[in-house]
């Protein structure tokens, strides 16, 4: 409910009800001047207007110059919803977790910090988007360190009074629901809408009323440990998520799946295709997988969700409810998220599900991509791992989210406020031209900022610990804002090694009380409640910042969140990043840095595989073996790490000039900005993702789906008839002969009753080189071989840059309309 507000003041829910003011820096004014206490402690414009005292407001309603401040970001506000949009079709982005802000904690990490930024882009390049995800009456856990270190839980309500949304409204003013049948009853999902600028993103939640108390939990707690809570989650957010676009009217050209807890999304998408056209599943399933894009971030097969055949069963009973509407049965829909759809043993896994229901699959970074055709390879049996149909688009951040308000004031002046909504590229050269004096002043505002807020964020947890008023007047003295500062935050799991700089506790020791050149050094970091192995590396870094030596040097700032990184990333000068390769699909933080003037020092995994110059920050050399399980692996990356801090990073940072400027590392950092920051920007991700994904699957699924579905009806008919003789089709006798520059090359196929246009016949060679692409080189049919029923004579030239038996030949479906392998995987090879 909305409070009533005095005249003049009406326009701030509408203000505090849109999330922009989460990157609109111009907003920070209004919402401070409104409860600067609340503002600083929340973040949450939505609780201060509940919540500020009427006098207040009526003081705020007779202010001329607050009412000119309104007035300004009100006209704002009107002028960047008046934007144009893209005329590209509507795209639905589905996520099992949104981090836009603190004030809606729907997030565990950076997941769901990448669907936030993701919108937020959308917002500012005007593509027409919108968000599906859960309303969590939780959602990820508060961490609270005991004086030894240890972690400890809290799980705070989510109130929807509390958060920045509104009920959804159906036609006749009540409260949108969505109906999903479960196991004997049907589950009841209430609608919600959060304004992101100009997206909307759309949020479930089972705790209604008319629910079972079993049910009102399903959307209890964000990442369910209980299997049979996590798969109705699945449910409620692919099969609800979908119903409820199909409710609102939304005509929906690509549907984007992050991750595959959405994959049930496929199922429906399709179910709602044949109710409409009278399409068979399979035809409705060809027709809708061509506008679906499925995104996996995920580096490991042990990361995918898997649900027990059992389970299944219970919740698509054989020949009953959800599947007798799709007309397939349970072990139909079982193979569909299997390996080996045979294997009655193997679990349902729905990220499975999602690559055979998409048509464009993709990781998240350039290495992530090479993680997972290998990880995929087995979907793909018989081809080779190079032509597994997992492309990449490489993660980006929304810069307005991250960037200071001292950086924001560099931006602007050198490059204007619409910087963010132009195409990227035109950014760097400007930034190249940056003074070093305004740089190195923009720097260190922003490390004083970061010290003067870890500093009240020490106080407030030694002060919950029961500190006395000294010792908590102690922690206002420690960290230095004129010295180094270095800083990591992440998930304190054992892969991303959070940990490798306390190898050596003597040589950090030695490192951080340098009275020449000192160094300091910000943690922060929650490990899963049930990661032991997390918890003990974070008792580590808290013991060791607790000696009386380094405690002055040395902080772990607890209960990592949104905020807490955006103030880490602002004012950091290095950001370390050193996770087992290629166990980090992309990793964001150290892209965060980059608008702020940051450094950063990584191993070569993930984004910063792809984006290491020397002179553009640190990189820690790659190991003989690049898939990171060498036995002595931390211990070499240890030591190169110390060696860079020790050897390099360090006296570079105080190389002064008789100016006192480092003027070394700004020519780093000038560079990191200009060339790092556009390029691995959510404006660019997006711009990616509409160009090669969104507007093809549009376009594919508006061709499969006009004229009643007959495009889709004919590729399911194709491929029945492929699939019925595929298993029978062979090579018989080939020839290669010397022709000019080439070698002729003709081979004998035998193809049962399919036409040579059925299929595709072509000559393969492995790659030349590490990077390269396999040669494939078309057949061309002949004619009928003399004396037989079905064979073909096919012949190509291919190069003598190799030898004739380099090539192979292979039979693929021959479709210009289907995508291969990612909607048939077909192969026959000569043997």
């Amino acid at each position: 409910m909305s409070r009533r507000l005095p005249s003049g003041l009406e326009a701030l829910t509408e203000l505090a009800l849109d999330l922009r003011w989460t990157w609109n820096h111009a907003t920070d004014r209004l919402w401070s001047a409104l409860d600067p206490v609340t503002w600083e402690l929340t973040r949450n414009p939505w609780i201060i207007l509940h919540n500020v005292p009427g006098q207040r407001l009526q003081e705020l309603a007779a202010d001329g110059e607050f009412q000119r401040l309104l007035a300004s970001i009100i006209e704002d506000r009107r002028s960047y919803q008046g934007l144009p949009l893209s005329s590209s079709p509507l795209t639905a982005y589905f996520s099992m977790e949104f981090g836009i802000g603190e004030a809606l904690p729907l997030y565990a990490g950076g997941l769901g910090v990448l669907a936030g930024d993701h919108l937020k882009a959308a917002s500012d390049r005007g593509v027409p988007l919108v968000g599906v995800g859960l309303l969590y009456q939780e959602g990820y856990f508060r961490q609270a360190l005991d004086a030894r270190g240890r972690q400890h839980e809290l799980y705070p309500y989510n109130d929807p009074t509390a958060l920045p949304i509104q009920p959804a409204v159906a036609d006749g003013g009540s409260w949108l629901r969505i109906a999903v049948d479960l196991p004997g009853r049907t589950l009841w999902l209430r609608a919600w809408q959060a304004v992101v600028g100009r997206v909307t993103l759309y949020l479930l939640d089972s705790n209604v009323p008319v629910n079972d108390p079993v049910d009102r939990g399903i959307t209890g707690k964000l990442y369910d440990a209980d299997a049979e809570t996590r798969l109705c989650q699945e449910i409620a957010l692919g099969i609800g998520g979908w119903r409820l676009l199909d409710t609102l009217g939304l005509k929906v050209g690509a549907c984007h799946l992050n991750e595959g807890h959405a994959a049930l999304a496929v199922l429906e998408r399709a179910r709602s295709a044949m109710k409409a056209l009278g399409l068979s599943f399979t035809a409705a399933l060809w027709a809708t997988r061509a506008g679906t894009i499925f995104t996996s971030h995920t580096p490991v097969a042990a990361g995918f969700d898997a649900f027990s055949p059992d389970l299944l069963a219970k919740y698509f009973p054989d020949g009953r409810g959800y599947l007798a509407e799709l007309g397939i049965g349970l072990q139909r829909l079982l193979g569909l998220g299997r390996i080996d759809p045979g294997d009655r043993a193997e679990p349902f896994r729905p990220a499975y599900l999602a690559i055979r229901g998409a048509g464009h699959v993709n990781g998240v970074s350039r290495l992530h991509g090479q993680t997972c055709r290998r990880l995929f390879q087995p979907l793909f049996p018989r081809w080779p791992e190079v032509e597994v149909p997992v492309d990449h688009v490489t993660n980006g951040v929304h810069v307005p989210s991250w960037d200071s308000r001292w950086s924001d004031e560099l931006w602007t002046a050198a490059c204007g406020r619409e910087r963010w909504r132009c195409a990227p590229e035109q950014l760097g050269p400007v930034i190249e031209g940056l003074d070093d004096g305004a740089l190195w002043a923009a720097r260190g505002r922003a490390r004083a900022e970061l010290v003067e807020r870890a500093r009240s964020r020490l106080a407030r947890q030694v002060a919950r610990r029961g500190a006395s008023a000294d010792g908590v007047e102690a922690v206002s003295r420690l960290l230095d804002p004129d010295i180094l500062t270095v800083g990591f935050a992440r998930r304190f799991a054992d892969y991303k090694r959070p940990n490798l700089l306390l190898r050596d506790q003597e040589r950090l020791r030695r490192l951080l009380t340098d009275e020449r050149l000192p160094v300091q050094l910000l943690v922060a970091g929650k490990a899963h409640p049930a990661d032991e192995v997390g918890k003990a590396l974070i008792e580590s870094w808290v013991r060791f910042a607790g000696q009386p030596a380094v405690q002055q040097r040395c902080v772990f700032l607890e209960d990592y969140d949104l905020t807490l990184a955006q103030e880490m990333v602002q004012g950091v000068d290095v950001w370390i990043n050193m996770p087992r390769r290629p166990w980090e699909a992309c990793g964001t933080s150290g892209m965060k840095v980059l608008v702020n003037g940051g450094l950063n020092l990584s191993v070569p995994d993930g984004w910063w595989a792809e984006a290491y110059e020397p002179d553009l920050g640190w990189s820690i050399p790659a190991g003989p073996d690049p898939w990171g399980v060498s036995p002595d692996g931390d211990a070499r990356d240890a030591e190169a790490l110390f060696s860079l801090l020790e050897q390099e990073i360090v006296p570079l940072f105080y190389r002064r000039d008789p100016d006192g400027l480092p003027r070394d590392w700004l020519r780093r950092v000038r560079a990191s900005l200009a060339r790092l920051t556009p390029r691995f920007s959510a404006n660019r991700m997006l711009g990616e993702y509409l160009t090669r994904c969104y507007l093809p699957a549009a376009e594919g699924v508006a061709r499969r789906l006009a004229d009643g579905g007959s495009a889709a009806r004919a590729l399911d008919e194709w491929a029945t008839r492929l699939m019925t003789h595929w298993p029978v089709l062979r090579f018989g006798r080939s020839d290669a002969r010397p022709v000019g520059e080439g070698w002729e090359i003709s081979v004998e196929v035998y193809l049962d009753d399919l036409r040579p246009g059925d299929v595709t016949v072509e000559l393969y060679a492995e790659p030349a080189s590490s990077g390269d692409r396999p040669v494939r080189i078309p057949m061309a049919a002949r004619g009928a071989l003399p004396g037989t029923s079905h064979g073909q004579l096919f012949v190509a030239v291919a190069p003598r840059d190799r030898s004739s038996s380099a090539y192979t030949p292979r039979i693929l479906p021959g479709s210009t309309s289907a995508s291969i392998p990612l909607e048939l995987p077909l192969i026959v090879w000569q043997r």
